[in-house]
C-alpha cells in the first residue's frame, strides 16, 4: 500500500484549500446567524466558482461530468472539504446525492439518467434518500413496512419514513419499499424513483435534531407515502435489489464520511491549537502552558493520524479488492473515526471556554451537526458487532445476528 500523494493530488488538494478558505469560511457564519436558505445565493456563486475552476464533482467519472478521482483520491479531497460543513455542497459531492448520483450512474435507465441523474450532476437540483422508518430499529433495514404494490403499470406505495435527509428542498428521493414481501429478508424491498411533486407524497416536518430544526440541504425530514403512484419505469435496479444497491452506496459512503469527519478534526485542531497559543489566563501565560492542554493536543494528534490510515487502507481494499473483502476494515473505521472525531471537538470546544460554544467559532455547529456519527451509516454498536463476529469466526465461534 502507497498513500505518498502525488504531485498532481497537492495540488488539486491546494486548489480546493484555497478555495474553501477564500469562498466558504467566510460564509460559515452568515449561515450560522442568518440560516442556510438565506445564504443560498452566496452559495450558488460560490459553486459557480467551482464550476469555474474545473474542479467540480470530484468523486463522478470524467464521462459524467465530474473529475473522475479514485476512491483514495476523493477520500483526500473529502479530508479537505471536511473542514467546513459546507465544503462538500459546495463541490457537489455531498450526501446524500453523492451516493444518490452513483447508484443512478451504476442502475439507472438512460430515462432516468436523463431525468434524474442529468439535473443532479449539474446542480441544479437535489436529491434525498428514503429508508430509515420511525416504527423499526434502523439497525435493521431489512425491517421495513413501507410497500410498493404494483397496479397496471405502476406501484402505489404507502409508507412512513423519517431522517429522509435533505429532502427540504429537493426534487425526488429514492425510496426502500417492500415489493416482494414473501421473498428472502435481503431480497424483499426495491429502490424506488419518486418525485416530490408526486400526489401522495406528503411533506410532514423537518426534524429537530440537537435542537435545530434545520432547512434545505442541511436538514432530515419525516416523509409520508399515501397511495403514492409512480410509474415501474422508476424502479432503480432490478425489483428486490434494494439493499445490495443501499449496501454498494454506504461502502463508499463511509469512506466519504470518515473522510469528511478528519477533515473536521484538521480544523478543530488547529483552532485548539491557536487557542492555546492565544489565550492568556494571567499576564505572559498563555492557555498553552498548561500540561492538561498539552495532552488533549498530544493525544488529538495521534487519533487523527491513526485515524487517517485506517481510512486509507479500508479505501485501498475497497478499490483493489470490493467492499465485500474490506468489510471488517469499513467497520472498524465507522466506530473508531467517529470516536475520534468526537474527542477531537470535545477537546476543542473545552479549550475555547464559553466561546467555544457560541458561534464564533464552528466548533459547536460541527458537534451538533456531527454527534449523529455514531448513529447514521449504522450505530457503532453494529458494526462492532460485524468486526468481532469476524473475529471470532477463526476460532470457531459463530455469533448469531
Amino acid at each position: 500500500m502507497d498513500f505518498a500523494i502525488t504531485p498532481k493530488m497537492q495540488k488539486l488538494l491546494a486548489d480546493i484549500q484555497q478555495i474553501l478558505e477564500k469562498e466558504i469560511y467566510p460564509l460559515e457564519r452568515e449561515v450560522g446567524e442568518n440560516g442556510y436558505r438565506a445564504t443560498l445565493p452566496k452559495l450558488k456563486a460560490a459553486r459557480q466558482k467551482v464550476k469555474d475552476a474545473g474542479l467540480w464533482a470530484p468523486q463522478i467519472p470524467k464521462e459524467y461530468g465530474g473529475l473522475g478521482l479514485t476512491m483514495m483520491e476523493h477520500g483526500m479531497v473529502s479530508a479537505v472539504l471536511g473542514q467546513s460543513l459546507l465544503g462538500h455542497y459546495v463541490f457537489n459531492c455531498q450526501a446524500p446525492d453523492a451516493g444518490n448520483m452513483e447508484i443512478l450512474i451504476e442502475h439507472g435507465t438512460p430515462e432516468q439518467k436523463k431525468t434524474f441523474l442529468e439535473p443532479l450532476l449539474r446542480g441544479d437540483i437535489r436529491s434525498c434518500f428514503a429508508m430509515t422508518e420511525p416504527e423499526h430499529a434502523g439497525s435493521n433495514p431489512t425491517w421495513l413496512s413501507t410497500q410498493a404494490k404494483k397496479d397496471g403499470k405502476d406501484y402505489v406505495i404507502n409508507g412512513h419514513k423519517w431522517f429522509a435527509s435533505s429532502a427540504d428542498g429537493a426534487t425526488f428521493a429514492v425510496v426502500m419499499a417492500v415489493t416482494n414481501p414473501d421473498g428472502p429478508p435481503h431480497e424483499r424491498a426495491s429502490q424506488i424513483l419518486v418525485p416530490v411533486n408526486t400526489p401522495g407524497f406528503k411533506f410532514i416536518k423537518n426534524l429537530s435534531v440537537m435542537g435545530h430544526v434545520g432547512e434545505d440541504h442541511h436538514s432530515h425530514a419525516e416523509l409520508r407515502f399515501d397511495n403514492c403512484r409512480v410509474p415501474q419505469s422508476n424502479l432503480l435496479g432490478k425489483e428486490g435489489a434494494g439493499f445490495a444497491i443501499a449496501q454498494e452506496r454506504l461502502g463508499a459512503g463511509r469512506i466519504h464520511h470518515c473522510m469528511r469527519w478528519l477533515g473536521i478534526c484538521e480544523r478543530a485542531f488547529h483552532l485548539m491549537c491557536k487557542r492555546a497559543a492565544e489565550r492568556e489566563l494571567a499576564p505572559g501565560k498563555v492557555l498553552g502552558t498548561r500540561q492538561i492542554i498539552q495532552m488533549w493536543i498530544a493525544e488529538s494528534r495521534a487519533q487523527i493520524n491513526a485515524a487517517r490510515l485506517m481510512v486509507l487502507e479500508a479505501a485501498w481494499k475497497i478499490q483493489e479488492l470490493g467492499q465485500r473483502e474490506a468489510r471488517v476494515e469499513i467497520s472498524c473505521i465507522k466506530f473508531f473515526v467517529a470516536g475520534v472525531l468526537l474527542d477531537v471537538l470535545d477537546h476543542a470546544i473545552q479549550t475555547h471556554g464559553g466561546m467555544g460554544l457560541t458561534t464564533e467559532t464552528p466548533l459547536a455547529a460541527f458537534y451538533a451537526a456531527e454527534r449523529g456519527a455514531r448513529i447514521y451509516d449504522g450505530p457503532d454498536e453494529v458494526h462492532k458487532m460485524v468486526v468481532a463476529r469476524q473475529a471470532l469466526k477463526k476460532y470457531g465461534v459463530q455469533v448469531a445476528t
